[in-house]
């Protein structure tokens, strides 16, 4: 067979989904789960997309949103950005999105691209012992293994993510004396190949400590390096010392124009104690508001109602962010105290078939799903508003039903899903039919 001029059964079988939605399938153009390469026929053009199904507004009935209206529309497309949205005319030559409701594209905002069985043979996770320096001393172990072929295996995680409709993560990387750089620049080699229909943003990660195995002379360098976030866990457990962790992390941001993010664990005195300490800080460097958040912050959930109201409000007028993967059971997080300070809360799948979770399933849509179960987000107003969980805080209408997304100069990061409405789309966990990124037809 001549493979210069032929295309594998896959692509055919794509070829022939593309040709049905109005689009020529150009070889080299990614679909989710092939090489993430396009080339510069399937970039920068105008394109044309008719029958997309947006919402308009909200119907009430006695003060209550009980149904999202929705109409059809023509979306235009070039260079990267939503150009135009105008009626729709379904009889023009278009890429036909035959009635598919179009949302923002999803991010996934906690997640460790770096290290990750995905990809590669199963494996469960083994039996634990020892806390999280039980598993540094496991991490350290296994890391040199896994990081020979930690390239593909973070490509295939990124294919996973897109195939569920996300198509930008915040990913945190290990730097430590085990891996060094070597996790960073694996994960640096995917992300090039993936940068035409991916987008990152990188956390230079100490997960062994920053003083507990000496990470100070690599995260300096990395800081240096093409990265956006200096990132930090459970100073007081791991480093044991609150004040001096929290201190070079904050300096090392502040140094580098870079911002945090913080793996705080602790339910404890220490948790909260981390927690009041990075906002005292935060408050001293006002270039650091907005640019920092803690993940996980479990602690937030043991505290009583009145402290978490305190706690909340301090957060929020902080600008400090909450990067939650919505834990359950006697973890629950006080997300509706966090929305009500105005604290900027988001999610991520954090670890995805690792030595770390089993589970994972690569959706951020379930994650808002999750959170709507948890906290009775059950009524069409709530349901739709859960949605900004999966998206960054991106919705299309506003909370009086008045339309903020798409509009021309946005950004051409969408996805077309099987439902009628956001409500619809949390509360099914309605299927990714399609993933746009910067104007480049993913799948």
């Amino acid at each position: 067979m001549n493979t210069s001029t032929s295309i594998s059964r896959k692509d055919f079988l794509k070829n022939s989904a593309l040709a049905m939605a109005g689009i020529t399938f150009v070889p080299g153009m990614m679909a989710a789960g092939s090489s993430g390469t396009l080339n510069n026929s399937s970039m920068n053009k105008k394109q044309i997309f008719k029958n997309v199904l947006l919402e308009t507004g909200f119907e009430y009935e006695d003060g209550e949103v009980i149904r999202t209206h929705t109409e059809l529309f023509c979306v235009e497309v070039e260079n990267g950005k939503i150009t135009r949205i105008s009626p729709n005319n379904s009889n023009i030559q278009a890429i036909d999105a035959k009635g598919l409701l179009m949302l923002p594209a999803f991010k996934d905002m906690h997640i460790h691209l770096d290290k990750t069985f995905y990809g590669d043979q199963w494996q469960a996770i083994r039996r634990r012992s020892g806390g999280v320096k039980g598993m540094i001393a496991l991490e350290q172990k296994i890391l040199p293994e896994m990081l020979k072929n930690s390239t593909f295996k973070a490509e295939k995680m990124i294919e996973l993510l897109q195939a569920k409709g996300t198509s930008f993560a915040r990913s945190h990387v290990n730097i430590e004396p085990t891996s060094k750089l070597d996790s960073l620049k694996n994960l640096q080699k995917a992300l090039e190949n993936k940068k035409e229909s991916f987008g990152t943003e990188l956390v230079a990660f100490p997960q062994h400590g920053v003083f507990y195995t000496d990470s100070v002379p690599y995260l300096k360098e990395a800081a240096q390096m093409d990265i956006d976030f200096i990132g930090g866990v459970d100073p007081y457990t791991i480093d044991g010392a609150i004040e001096k962790t929290i201190d070079f992390t904050l300096q090392l941001a502040l140094d580098h124009q870079k911002g945090i993010d913080i793996h705080l664990h602790e339910t404890g005195e220490s948790g909260l104690k981390t927690v009041e300490y990075l906002i005292e800080k935060v408050n001293e460097n006002p270039l650091l508001k907005g640019k920092t958040y803690l993940s996980h912050c479990f602690v937030l959930g043991k505290l009583d109602k009145t402290k978490q109201e305190e706690i909340a409000e301090k957060l929020g007028n902080a600008d400090i962010g909450i990067v939650s993967t919505i834990p359950f059971g006697n973890l629950i997080m006080p997300i509706p105290v966090l929305y009500k300070y105005n604290v900027n809360v988001m999610t991520g799948n954090d670890s995805i078939i690792d030595h770390w979770n089993t589970f994972g399933t690569g959706s951020v849509l379930q994650k808002a799903n999750l959170m709507a179960q948890l906290y009775g987000y059950s009524t069409e107003l709530m349901l739709s508003r859960s949605l900004k969980l999966a998206t960054a805080n991106v919705l299309p209408l506003d909370d009086q039903g008045n339309k903020q997304w798409p509009k021309s100069g946005d950004d051409a990061n969408f996805v077309l899903v099987n439902a009628s409405c956001s409500a619809e789309a949390v509360s099914r966990i309605s299927s990714v039919e399609s993933l746009i990124h910067q104007g480049n037809i993913i799948f």
